[in-house]
């Protein structure tokens, strides 16, 4: 690699090489010995296409989802099953992976700036800016953006757009899935929201158990489904759709979460 070769959104790869790699030793432990992080399906993140991939993953907090997703994309490449142990995968990360945020979160501050460049597509939210709720027409070169990292590499969405549980996916999700026709990955992310602060910055509580599911790609008819059938389909994948919603509660919600873990660790080890 050229010392100063760049990626199609004009940032060096060198430089992006040793932000994920600093930043990957900074937040290790957090899913290693402050909290445990339980995985499964690392295999598929290995067979999985070079470029034009898609992973779709509910929301819990602003960063630390999407840093759990970078350490345990990077293990499971290394060859790690279901695990990140060891930090030696971080040496050679894969570059080319991305993630979709709100402009308005990474420019907040130089550290979200440089979480942003590490890998963020930026795009002005539609439904919600400055903490008022608003309705703006979906700007065609955010759309571009996303097209343009899926033509490098992969790309991590949060269809929700929110970490409030259960809301409705934004349909853009679905343009995106029929005009770039990738191979969509479903990722169900738990326990982030009961061990980190809203943002993802901050270690609340240690000991709690958490999870992340890889599924096997959805098979999707680009051509044919309808954009409703797809954010259908998505939404039972990553377990948002309304019929999951079975608690209204705050203290209910998190009981449920601890429930639907314990749940979860008992199949996997018996």
């Amino acid at each position: 690699m050229g010392l100063f070769k760049e990626n199609p959104f004009g940032h060096i790869l060198f430089l992006k090489k040793w932000l994920i790699r600093i930043l990957g030793i900074m937040t290790h432990q957090r899913y290693k010995r402050f909290n445990k992080l339980e995985i499964e399906g690392s295999e598929i993140i290995r067979n999985l296409p070079e470029k034009n991939v898609l992973f779709v993953s509910n929301h819990q907090t602003y960063f630390a989802d999407v840093v759990a997703m970078f350490h345990v994309f990077n293990a499971s490449l290394k060859g790690r099953e279901d695990s990140i142990k060891g930090i030696q995968y971080l040496w050679n990360p894969k570059l080319n992976v991305y993630y979709i945020a709100a402009a308005e979160t990474m420019k907040k501050s130089t550290f979200t700036k440089i979480l942003a460049y590490a890998g963020s597509i930026s795009v002005e939210r539609t439904w919600r800016s400055e903490g008022k709720d608003i309705n703006r027409q979906v700007k065609m070169t955010d759309i571009s953006k996303i097209g343009r990292a899926l033509e490098d590499g992969w790309v991590i969405t949060f269809p929700q757009g929110t970490t409030t549980p259960w809301k409705p996916l934004r349909k853009g999700t679905a343009h995106i899935i029929k005009k770039y026709k990738p191979v969509v990955v479903p990722v169900v992310i738990d326990g982030f929201r009961r061990s980190f602060d809203k943002k993802g910055l901050r270690v609340k509580k240690k000991g709690i158990l958490q999870s992340m599911v890889i599924k096997e790609p959805l098979e999707i008819d680009y051509e044919n489904e309808s954009f409703d059938a797809i954010i259908e389909k998505l939404e039972y994948a990553i377990e948002q759709h309304p019929s999951f919603l079975k608690v209204i509660s705050k203290k209910d919600l998190l009981a449920y979460e601890e429930e639907n873990q314990a749940r979860r660790y008992s199949a996997k080890n018996n």
